[in-house]
């Protein structure tokens, strides 16, 4: 079994929005009357829903050229774009299990 990029920045999404509904804050943002603060969780979202956004573009251009109606030139700009973005969010995810890491490898 095959997991795509789609898939993968899908299931980020939904595990950030368990973190709203659970009642507690998403990742490093306190939630005040139903919403939360601009920081860390709300940054994190809203990278994965732009990741995942153009990379919905890149099917659908590539979706379009497959049927004869795109331009290959759209096609290979909207997947550039995606995998520029998703490249961006497994380097961020990187370095905060990176930083985890290190935080529980400290001394107390």
């Amino acid at each position: 079994m095959s997991i795509g990029a789609l898939d993968a920045t899908s299931a980020y999404g939904r595990i950030l929005g368990t973190g709203k509904t659970g009642g507690s804050a998403g990742l490093g943002g306190t939630e005040e009357s139903g919403e939360t603060k601009g920081g860390f969780g709300s940054m994190v979202e809203s990278m994965i829903t732009d990741a995942a956004g153009s990379m919905r573009t890149a099917e659908a251009a590539s979706a379009k050229q497959v049927a004869g109606k795109g331009d290959l030139i759209d096609v290979v700009t909207a997947i550039g774009a995606a995998e520029m973005a998703l490249d961006t969010v497994v380097a961020v995810r990187d370095k905060v299990v990176g930083a985890y890491s290190d935080i529980m490898r400290m001394q107390i």
